[in-house]
C-alpha cells in the first residue's frame, strides 16, 4: 500500500530537506485527491442524469423532484456528519500504528451500525415530505408528488450512508480508487434503471416520478453492494476485516462517531441552508434573476468538486501526520492542500471572469429576449463567482484539514457565524435593502465564504503553530 502513513512517509523524506518534503507532500496529495475529485464529479453526473430524464418526462415532475430533493438533502446532511467522521478517526489510528488494524476495524463496524441507526429518525421526515412541503406553501400537486418521490428514497437511505462509511474507510487507507470504480459503474446502472422505470422500458412499468425515486434507492443499494465486493477483492482493504464480529458493539467508538460527526453535519448544514435561503430570496427578484442565479450556482458547484476532492484528501493526510505526532508534517499537509485548492480554482475564476457569457450559453439557448437577459445576469454573477470560488476552496480545505485533527466543534461555530452572522445579513442588505438584486446576493455569499475561509485557515494555523492536538 503506497503512501500509507505520515510516519513512514515523513521518516523517509526527513534527510532530504524542507523543499523536497513539500514537493513530496504535494505529489501524495494529488495522488490521493485525483480519484476523489473524479468520484465527486461522477456523483454529480448521476444527479444530472436524473434531472435530464425527469425534464423529458415533464416540467411538473422535474419541479416536484427538485423540492423533494431539498427535503432529502436535509436528511442526507444530518446523517452525513457521523459517516464523514470515519475518515479522520481511522487516519489518526493509522498514523499512530499502521500495523494495528483493530481500531480501524472497530470504527468501520460501528460506522456501519451508525448507517443502520441514522435512517430511523430521518425516514419519518421523508415519509412526511408531502405534508411538510404543503404546509410550507408549495403548490398542493407539487407537494403531493414530491412526497411520493421521497417515499421511494427511504429504503435507499441506509445503503447511502453505508456506502459513505465504506468509502471513507477506503479513503482513510489511501485506496480512493475503490469508490471511484463503484461510482463510475453506478452512473450506467442508475441511467438504465431510471430510464426504464420512469418511461416504462425493458418490460418494467411506467412509474414516472415514483420510478425515479425507486431507481435512486436501487442505485444506492447497488453502490453499497458493489463496494462490499470491491473491499473483498482489494488485498489492503480486505485486511481490515470490517465485517468480522459485526454484532459486537464498541460503544466508545460508536459515541465518538456521533460526537465528532454531529458538528460536522451541522457545519455542512449551515452552508447549505444559506445557499438555499438565498435561492429563495433570488426568486423574489423575478424568473430571470432566479434562472441566472441557478446557472451560476450550478457551474460553481461543478468546479467546486475539485477543491472538495482536495479537501477530502487533506483530511486523511493531516490525520495521518497528527496520529503520528508529526507536527511539521501536519502543518505542511494542511497548507499544501490550501495552496493546491486555491491555486486550481484560480484557473476556473479566470474562465468565469472572462467567459461568463459563453458559460451561461451552455445552459440557456439565447433565442428570446428573456434568454439574453438571463445570460447577461449569469455572466455578471459569474464574475463575482470568480472570487467566490477562491474563498469557497479555502474554507472547505481549511475546514476539512481541521477535520483531520478531529476538530469539529469550533469549525461548526465558525461556519454558523460566517454564513449567518456575516454572509446572510450582507446578502439581504445589498440584495434587498439597497436594491442590488441578485448581484447583491452574490456579493454577500462571497463575503460570507471569505469570512469562513479566513476563520478556518487561521484556526488551522493557530492549532498547528506549536503542537499537534490529537482530539
Amino acid at each position: 500500500m503506497t503512501h500509507l502513513t505520515a510516519q513512514t512517509f515523513s521518516s523517509r523524506l526527513s534527510p532530504r530537506g524542507r523543499l523536497p518534503e513539500w514537493i513530496a507532500e504535494a505529489k501524495a496529495l494529488l495522488w490521493l485527491s485525483g480519484p476523489l475529485i473524479i468520484t465527486q464529479l461522477a456523483q454529480m453526473a448521476i444527479l444530472a442524469t436524473d434531472v435530464v430524464l425527469l425534464g423529458r418526462l415533464s416540467s411538473h415532475a422535474l419541479a416536484a423532484a427538485a423540492i423533494g430533493n431539498a427535503v432529502y438533502y436535509f436528511c442526507w446532511l444530518m446523517g452525513g456528519g457521523p459517516t464523514a467522521a470515519v475518515a479522520p478517526i481511522i487516519a489518526q489510528m493509522l498514523g499512530r500504528n499502521p500495523d494495528d488494524l483493530s481500531g480501524p476495524r472497530a470504527v468501520s463496524r460501528m460506522g456501519l451500525w451508525v448507517a443502520i441507526a441514522l435512517p430511523l429518525p430521518l425516514i419519518p421526515i421523508l415519509l412526511s415530505a408531502g405534508w411538510i412541503l404543503g404546509h410550507l406553501g408549495q403548490e398542493p400537486a407539487l407537494a403531493r408528488d414530491a412526497g411520493r418521490f421521497t417515499a421511494m428514497l427511504c429504503f435507499g437511505l441506509p445503503f447511502t450512508f453505508g456506502f459513505q462509511v465504506l468509502r471513507n474507510v477506503a479513503t482513510a487507507m489511501e485506496r480512493p480508487r475503490a469508490s471511484l470504480y463503484v461510482m463510475l459503474a453506478s452512473i450506467g446502472f442508475n441511467f438504465v434503471l431510471a430510464w426504464a422505470l420512469i418511461f416504462g422500458h425493458l418490460g418494467l412499468p411506467k412509474l414516472g416520478i415514483v420510478g425515479a425515486g425507486l431507481a435512486t434507492s436501487s442505485s444506492a443499494a447497488f453502490a453499497f453492494l458493489v463496494m462490499v465486493l470491491v473491499i473483498r477483492l482489494d488485498p489492503a482493504l480486505r485486511r481490515v476485516k470490517m465485517f468480522a464480529d459485526f454484532a459486537k458493539p464498541d460503544w466508545p467508538r460508536f459515541v465518538e462517531l456521533f460526537r465528532l460527526g454531529v458538528p460536522i453535519g451541522l457545519t455542512m448544514l449551515f452552508e447549505a441552508m444559506l445557499f438555499n435561503a438565498m435561492t429563495l430570496v433570488a426568486g423574489t427578484f423575478g424568473a430571470a434573476t432566479l434562472a441566472a442565479h441557478q446557472v451560476a450556482l450550478n457551474f460553481a458547484s461543478v468546479t467546486f468538486m475539485v477543491p472538495l476532492g482536495i479537501a477530502m484528501a487533506a483530511t486523511v493526510r493531516v490525520g495521518l501526520y497528527a496520529g503520528a505526532g508529526d507536527h511539521a508534517g501536519t502543518r505542511r499537509a494542511g497548507f499544501v492542500a490550501m495552496v493546491a485548492g486555491g491555486g486550481v480554482v484560480l484557473l476556473f475564476g479566470v474562465a468565469m471572469a472572462l467567459a461568463g457569457q459563453q458559460i451561461a450559453g451552455l445552459y440557456i439557448a439565447g433565442r428570446t429576449a428573456e434568454d439574453l437577459q438571463v445570460i447577461a445576469l449569469a455572466a455578471l454573477f459569474l464574475k463575482v463567482a470568480a472570487a467566490f470560488q477562491l474563498f469557497d476552496a479555502l474554507q472547505v480545505v481549511g475546514a476539512l484539514s481541521l477535520r483531520g485533527l478531529k476538530d469539529a466543534r469550533w469549525p461548526m461555530i465558525l461556519a454558523g457565524g460566517s454564513y449567518w452572522l456575516a454572509g446572510a445579513p450582507v446578502c439581504v442588505l445589498l440584495g434587498v435593502t439597497l436594491g442590488w438584486g441578485g448581484l447583491g446576493i452574490w456579493i454577500g455569499l462571497a463575503f460570507g465564504l471569505a469570512v469562513a475561509a479566513v476563520a478556518m485557515c487561521l484556526r488551522f494555523h493557530l492549532l498547528t503553530r506549536r503542537s499537534v492536538p490529537v482530539l
